[in-house]
């Protein structure tokens, strides 16, 4: 991903969320406004080269792990 990417990327997860640190944001979004952002990012990252990871949490339990574009590395354990 080239250096215009990235900004761009932080630039529209900024909008739906809180930027926590380098390539992490958090927040409470909305189905809707969830479906909206990955629509954004899709138009930006190429999925065979790029990846970004949405987990999701219902209870304070992980409970969901999604991929966008190519998955790097195994499965891990989150501390």
């Amino acid at each position: 991903m080239s250096i215009f990417q990235l900004l761009l990327v932080l630039k529209i997860c900024r909008k739906y969320l809180h930027w926590v640190q380098n390539s992490v944001f958090e927040g409470e979004i909305t189905v809707a406004r969830l479906e909206k952002l990955k629509s954004e990012l899709r138009k930006i990252i190429n999925e065979e080269e790029d990846s970004i990871i949405i987990y999701t949490f219902r209870t304070g339990w992980y409970t969901r792990r999604e991929i966008m574009g190519i998955e790097k590395g195994g499965e891990e354990v989150i501390l």
